[in-house]
C-alpha cells in the first residue's frame, strides 16, 4: 500500500518548494515525502537534520490526520496556572498609586517580593498594562497658548524673516569649576581614562549665549549671576555686534529676568529687538540648549577647573572652536506632529490619573 497518496504527495511538495512556507511545515513534509520514497527512520533524520523520535512522532501525525496534521502543534495544558485577575489589578494598582516605603517607584523584584509572585510575572503584567515605573518623561506644558507659540518659533526656525537675524538666547546657570582631588590617568589600549569620584569646589558661573538660527555661530559671554541686569547687559553686546541695519528676532524661555521691569524699558529704547517666548516648560523649543548639552559632553564634565577663571577660559576656548566651524539650525519636526503627540499624551495621562 502507497504511504503517500498522490493528492497528498502534490500538497507535501507545494510546501517545500513554496517559497513563503513555514520552516517547520518544511520539514514536516520532507520526512513523508522520504518515507513515501522508502528512506528508512535514520536515514530521514540524517537528511532533514532532525532526531529519529521527532521523525517517528510526525510519520505518526501523518498517518492519523494527513497533511492537516503536519500543519498544526499539538496544544498543550499551560505548566503553571495563569494569575489571578486580583492579583494583576493588585500590581497595577501598587504601581500607579502605591510607591514603595523608602522609594519613589517600584523595581520589578520588589514589587514581585511585596505581591509574592514571580519577577517575571510582574513584567508580563507591566508590559500588558502598558507601565514603565523605570522611565519618567518631561511634564507636559499648561500653556493656554501653547500651540500659538510653538508656531511662531518653529516659524523663525524654518522661515525666517528677511533682513533679520534670529537669535536662540538663553542662560546656562551655575557651571561650576570642578577640580578632582587627583589628577586621572590616561586612557590605554585595553583601558578607560580613570578619575576619581571626590572633587573640589572653586566656584561657579553663568553663561549668557545666542545661538544664530541661519550661521550656527554661537555669541557667549560669562557673568557671575543671571538677573535682569546681566540679561540687559548682554543684549546691549547683541545690540554693539550685529549689524545695526538688521532686526533681531530673540527667541527665550519665561524666565522671570527676561520680562523684568528693567529688560521692557530697554527694549522699549531698542525697538529692532523683538522677543518671542517659548511656551512654558518647554525649553526643548529653545535651539541653543542643544548647545549647552555638547558644551557640557564635550568640554565641562571631564574637565578639571582649578578657578572661576579657568572656566572662563575653557568656554571661551570651546566658543571659539565651535565657531570656526558652525553648523545652521535645522528644525525638521513639523508643529502639527508635535501637536497630536501632546494631545495623545493629555489623553493617557488624564485616563490614567
Amino acid at each position: 500500500m502507497e504511504l503517500v497518496a498522490a493528492v497528498d504527495r502534490v500538497r507535501l511538495e507545494r510546501i517545500v518548494a513554496g517559497r513563503n512556507s513555514v520552516a517547520k511545515h518544511v520539514y514536516r513534509a520532507r520526512i513523508v515525502l522520504l518515507a513515501g520514497a522508502g528512506l528508512g527512520t535514520t536515514r530521514i533524520a540524517h537528511a532533514v537534520g532532525k532526531s529519529e523520535p521527532t521523525v517517528r512522532r510526525w510519520l505518526e501525525r501523518f498517518a492519523a490526520q494527513g497533511v492537516d496534521g503536519l500543519l498544526r502543534d499539538a496544544t498543550r495544558p499551560p505548566g503553571r496556572q495563569p494569575l489571578a485577575k486580583a492579583v494583576v489589578e493588585r500590581v497595577v494598582a501598587m504601581t500607579l498609586h502605591e510607591p514603595p516605603p523608602d522609594g519613589t517607584h517600584w523595581s520589578a523584584r520588589r514589587l514581585a517580593k511585596a505581591a509574592g509572585i514571580g519577577h517575571g510575572a510582574v513584567q508580563k503584567i507591566w508590559a500588558a498594562h502598558g507601565l514603565k515605573p523605570h522611565l519618567v518623561r518631561l511634564k507636559l506644558s499648561t500653556d493656554q497658548a501653547f500651540a500659538e507659540k510653538l508656531r511662531d518659533v518653529v516659524g523663525l526656525y524654518v522661515d525666517p524673516p528677511e533682513r533679520a537675524l534670529v537669535l536662540s538666547v538663553d542662560e546656562k546657570s551655575q557651571i561650576q569649576a570642578l577640580d578632582r582631588t587627583q589628577p586621572g590617568l590616561p586612557m590605554k589600549r585595553g583601558k578607560a581614562g580613570t578619575r576619581t569620584h571626590d572633587y573640589k569646589r572653586h566656584g561657579t558661573t553663568t553663561l549668557f549665549a545666542a545661538l544664530d538660527i541661519l550661521s550656527g555661530k554661537v555669541m557667549g559671554q560669562c557673568m557671575l549671576k543671571h538677573r535682569a541686569v546681566e540679561f540687559v547687559r548682554f543684549l546691549r553686546r547683541i545690540d554693539k555686534t550685529t549689524p545695526p541695519e538688521l532686526d533681531l528676532h530673540l527667541i527665550l524661555d519665561n524666565y522671570a529676568a527676561h520680562k523684568a521691569p528693567t529688560v521692557k524699558r530697554w527694549l522699549e529704547r531698542h525697538p529692532r529687538f523683538h522677543l518671542h517666548f517659548t511656551p512654558t516648560s518647554a525649553s526643548w523649543a529653545n535651539a541653543v540648549e542643544g548647545f549647552f548639552s555638547q558644551l557640557t559632553t564635550k568640554r565641562l564634565r571631564r574637565g578639571a577647573l582649578r578657578s572661576v577663571l579657568e572656566l572662563h577660559r575653557a568656554v571661551d576656548d570651546y566658543l571659539h572652536h565651535h565657531n570656526t566651524d558652525p553648523k545652521p539650525f535645522v528644525w525638521t519636526k513639523p508643529v502639527d506632529t508635535i501637536l497630536d503627540k501632546v494631545r495623545c499624551a493629555k489623553q493617557m495621562l488624564e485616563s490614567l490619573h
